[in-house]
């Protein structure tokens, strides 16, 4: 899916951009489930017409795999973004989205409960990216009970459509937070770089669906 010997692509003037994603889920041969992650971002706003139509349903049947989850629409909470591994767009019922990932889904994990799953479980995403947010501008994050912080990367309208960018100010205040877990917010005064690992990204989702990438430093 993914061509290495393609150039790195950067985008910007991404906060608060619409997106959505598709991901086929599949066995991953060891006995639990992986997700080719494709992304509209870049290619369309996601509209609501076309992703509203998706039928999770037809389209595994028509990719040939046990199920498909539709994440989003979605916002972006970043700036830029370089990505250094990305792969072929695929059309799912017209729906334009590109190969950006493959994450490896948690036995613990259902993937067909929709918002029912579980939520504050990291998961680890194969990706290679930096992303940036920008200095002057609020930047939201989870601090895990062991001081591991996650940067909010996107908001969802999955379960909440009401949710705004402004709205991301009170979000604390609406999470029901596992203990030792705190939600803080700043606004850093220089750029705020944050890297994949070896070319994956550890990522956890509160129960908005919103999603956080671990800042490792």
């Amino acid at each position: 899916m993914s061509d290495p010997a393609k150039r790195s692509r950067h985008l910007s003037g991404m906060r608060d951009e619409r997106y959505g994603e598709v991901v086929l889920i599949s066995p991953d041969g060891n006995g639990g489930l992986k997700g080719a992650v494709y992304n509209t971002y870049g290619l369309n706003d996601c509209p609501p017409d076309k992703w509203n139509a998706l039928d999770a349903g037809a389209l595994a049947a028509r990719f040939g795999v046990p199920a498909v989850l539709l994440n989003g629409p979605r916002f972006w909470t970043i700036d830029e973004v370089t990505t250094y591994n990305w792969g072929d767009v695929e059309k799912f019922d017209g729906l334009q989205a590109r190969w950006a990932a493959d994450v490896r889904i948690p036995p613990d994990v259902d993937v067909s409960a929709g918002a029912g799953r579980k939520h504050y479980v990291t998961t680890t995403v194969d990706r290679d990216t930096e992303y940036v947010l920008k200095a002057g501008r609020p930047v939201y994050a989870l601090e895990d009970s062991d001081g591991r912080t996650f940067v909010l990367q996107a908001y969802s309208h999955t379960v909440d459509p009401g949710q705004t960018m402004d709205s991301l100010a009170s979000l604390g205040e609406r999470l029901r937070l596992p203990d030792g877990w705190r939600f803080r917010t700043h606004t850093p005064d220089e750029d705020m770089h944050v890297r994949t690992a070896d070319k994956k990204a550890t990522v956890v989702q509160d129960e908005l669906e919103n999603t956080y990438m671990l800042h490792a430093r």
